[in-house]
């Protein structure tokens, strides 16, 4: 792999900009290690650019992090392989220390698992054209030029897709109340409370399970509560965690083997999507804090 050297201009130009290619790479993919790549590839054509032919390194490290991303959507549409729609999307999870001021901006910023979804039902002419402008505000003649379409054209294609997101949008609530909206169904499943997990789960909630025997989703709340009661014995030990910045939880048996990583969506005061991860392959490659 190559590596960028802190004495070149041109690395240094490449390293303020490497953050922002991550997050628009990542918002294509919706996988962090494909992102990472793909930025990886960035760096490469830049290193056998002539640095006197690019008049806006931004601009073109954009462009080039665009049409890598676009390869890879296409090249997955090519070869049917599963969407992270059918599978819960990559999740990162980091320690939950609490409400804290800048709780509602980090929210904001980040790529909810609702938003994934809804990204992987585009196409990926619109999920470039959607991501690039209405996201990172590239200017449609930018997009165009990955896209080799005219200008007006790919503002057709960001609007429409824009209309399938926004179809599918709901308001979120702040992250504190969604803390507590899921604190409600982590206690009603421990109790059994049937009843109560109903209060917390909206009627049409969708349930993704990754297991090693493969994905199990599970649709509706009289389901998906069932089944949180049935499962409810079996983790010993858990604590609250943020996955994707959005509130969650990790279970570990008692042996401290991890169980299960949980990630909320929340919309409109109830639970409206659940990923789940329990394949041990899955969360071994995982960063996991320690049982509390």
């Amino acid at each position: 792999m190559s590596e960028t050297s802190p004495t070149d201009p041109v690395a240094e130009t490449f390293e303020a900009q490497r953050d922002r290619l991550r997050a628009v790479a990542y918002r294509m993919l919706g996988s962090h290690a494909d992102a990472e790549d793909v930025v990886q590839e960035a760096w490469l054509r830049l290193s056998r650019q002539d640095p006197g032919t690019i008049h806006n390194f931004a601009g073109w490290l954009t462009t080039v992090v665009g049409r890598i991303s676009l390869d890879v959507l296409r090249s997955r549409q090519a070869h049917a392989e599963a969407s992270y729609g059918d599978r819960p999307p990559e999740l990162v999870v980091t320690v939950d220390d609490g409400p804290a001021p800048e709780d509602d901006a980090v929210l904001a910023d980040s790529v909810g698992l609702a938003l994934l979804v809804v990204l992987e039902s585009l196409g990926p002419s619109e999920r470039l054209a959607f991501v690039l402008h209405d996201l990172f505000a590239v200017p449609f003649a930018e997009i165009g030029q990955i896209l080799g379409k005219s200008a007006d054209a790919t503002k057709m294609l960001a609007s429409r897709a824009r209309r399938k997101v926004r179809a599918t949008e709901r308001p979120t609530v702040a992250a504190g109340e969604q803390r507590e909206v899921v604190q409600a169904f982590l206690a009603a499943a421990r109790h059994g409370d049937f009843a109560g997990l109903l209060r917390v789960l909206d009627p049409e909630v969708r349930l993704t399970v990754d297991t090693p025997q493969g994905v199990v989703v599970v649709l509706g709340a009289t389901k998906v509560a069932s089944g949180a009661r049935l499962g409810a014995a079996t983790a010993v030990r858990g604590r609250a965690v943020l996955v994707n910045g959005l509130p969650g939880f990790v279970s570990w048996l008692d042996s401290g083997v991890p169980l299960s990583v949980m990630a909320f969506t929340v919309v409109d005061g109830r639970i409206a999507d659940i990923a789940v991860v329990t394949d041990p392959a899955r969360l071994a490659l995982m960063d996991l804090p320690d049982p509390e």
